[in-house]
């Protein structure tokens, strides 16, 4: 019982326990600032890789692609209701993106997808801009551009799909703030960058003239990837200088079943901009443009073919991307269909052409988390990487409190010379010293975890300072990263193990002091000056 009371008194009353106390305080919210950061760094990242993709991904890993996908489609349907929900395909290959109204060109890599099946089975939905605004219009089909118009009572208008839509977000959006930071976009800028003044509010403003309208010749839709097509400011935010439905033109080469080019010339496809597509992954947002599905794999050559001596080629895919039943597993899941392949494979008997059979020979079933593991990887690795360098620089803990017990030991000789002439063991005596530096590892680990989780909940506000007081303090830039915020979430299983560890830290740092307190002569403590 002495050794509790013992070791509540000094903690009490001895100033360089406070010492030790700050320490520990300052080890811990160091690795919970950087746990909590990274962490949340990582989960956005698995969270953000999740949305690219559906659960399993059947990949051919080569641009030409690989047949009867349809007919696995449908196999894999009428085999595995219990573990398949839907699945879709998917093109891609590379071209060259271009703003005819600017010189503005760039290498893109070109994504054909089914829009109405690609958004249920992943999250590209939430990552579509003008989709957010005016539900329900961003479509890949053809269509015109859209003309806005100044109407008499001095409203901005817009063609009546898209007023309805917006209206129709308006009276869903529960968060005001939502709508006022709409209302604060600058329209004509934002919307329609052509316009550059008002004009008279009889007259229109914006390409052509007229009440609110669509014009131009329409064309196939296109959703293009932020950050290759807006340039990105320090605050995260995007100057949209280009106007939805402006003519984008993409040039592709198409190849052969054998992978090969065609030998036609390359195919100019002149489209109109739809909508953009923010992934959050910025090596995706910076090269990736998305199409339809059909109209690709016709100007690819992927479609059914002729054959000089009759008949026809099969259909072409890269990617046949497959959502699960809710509750399967994902491992397990990409088993049976890997299974599944192989059996439909089997089934086509010997009718397929070799050219046809060495295409699907090389397919095979992923889970997300593989076509995305070497990226996951490369984060998992520096979070470790980062907690082991700030885990060893708070490892001065240990020293330090087993510097500052030292001290205490040697101060408080007289002391444990009393306590073992009165019967005290030398086991009871080092046992109070490492129950007081549990004591103070506990208070420093509590301290410790307030203070990180409160840095760490306002971490973003705590930068807008620093910026404001100097732009160069502004470590973590929208500019650079694909997040906009700093994670500023504390898990509590990361808090847990901190303090655990920082408690048994401040322990072992006692356990020499304690020893050598344990060793005393009571003679000799009594006779210590």
């Amino acid at each position: 019982m002495y050794k509790w009371f013992l070791a509540w008194r000094y903690l009490n009353t001895k100033l360089i326990a406070f010492f030790g106390i700050a320490s520990v305080m300052l080890c811990v919210a160091m690795v919970l600032v950087v746990l909590s950061v990274m962490g949340g760094f990582l989960d956005t990242i698995r969270a953000r890789s999740r949305g690219l993709h559906s659960e399993i991904v059947l990949e051919s890993g080569s641009l030409q692609g690989f047949p009867y996908y349809e007919e696995f489609q449908k196999y894999v349907a009428k085999e595995m209701p219990d573990v398949v929900r839907i699945s879709t395909p998917v093109i891609y290959t590379y071209g060259i993106f271009r703003v005819p109204a600017t010189t503005y060109t760039r290498p893109a890599r070109v994504v054909g997808i089914r829009l109405k099946e690609y958004v249920q089975v992943n999250d590209f939905a939430r990552g579509l801009y003008y989709e957010r605004y005016f539900p329900g219009t961003t479509h890949l089909g053809e269509q015109s551009m859209p003309v806005a118009g100044l109407m008499d009572d001095g409203q901005i208008k817009l063609p009546e799909p898209l007023e309805s839509a917006n209206k129709r977000w308006r009276e869903s959006e529960t968060d005001p703030k939502t709508l006022e930071e709409f209302d604060r976009l600058p329209f004509e800028k934002a919307f329609f960058p052509s316009v550059t003044s008002v004009v008279p509010a009889t007259r229109v403003f914006a390409v052509g003239a007229g009440p609110p309208s669509f014009e131009g010749a329409p064309k196939g839709g296109v959703i293009i990837g932020v950050d290759l097509l807006h340039y990105r400011r320090p605050d995260g935010n995007f100057d949209r200088q280009i106007a939805r439905g402006a003519d984008i033109a993409l040039t592709l080469m198409p190849l052969s079943p054998t992978g090969n080019p065609t030998g036609e010339p390359p195919v100019r496809l002149p489209l109109r901009y739809a909508d953009d597509s923010r992934t959050g992954i910025y090596e995706i947002d910076e090269l990736c443009v998305y199409v339809e599905h059909d109209l690709l794999q016709h100007h690819l050559a992927m479609d059914a073919q002729p054959l000089e001596g009759g008949g026809s080629t099969r259909p072409r895919i890269n990617q046949l991307q497959i959502a699960l039943q809710p509750g399967v597993e994902l491992n397990s899941a990409r088993d049976r269909i890997q299974g599944a392949w192989h059996r439909f494979r089997v089934s086509l008997g010997e009718d397929i052409t070799e050219m046809d059979e060495r295409a699907l020979a090389f397919v095979t079933a992923y889970t997300w988390e593989d076509m995305q593991r070497q990226f996951i990887q490369a984060v998992e690795k520096e979070k470790v990487l980062v907690t082991f360098l700030f885990g060893l620089i708070s490892m001065v803990a240990i020293v330090l409190v087993g510097c500052i017990f030292y001290m205490i030991v040697e101060k408080k000789t007289k002391d444990i010379g009393i306590l073992k002439a009165l019967g005290a063991s030398g086991k009871g005596v080092g046992g109070l010293f490492v129950v007081y530096a549990g004591a103070v590892g506990v208070v420093g680990s509590l301290l410790g975890l307030l203070v990180g989780s409160v840095f760490v909940w306002n971490i973003n506000d705590i930068q807008d300072i620093l910026a404001s007081l100097n732009p160069q303090l502004r470590v973590w830039s929208p500019e650079v990263y694909s997040f906009d915020r700093i994670p500023e979430a504390v898990k509590r299983a990361d808090a847990v193990w901190v303090a655990v560890v920082a408690v048994l830290s401040s322990i072992i740092g006692s356990l020499i002091p304690a020893w050598i307190a344990a060793r005393v002569w009571p003679v000799k403590a009594l006779r210590y000056e």
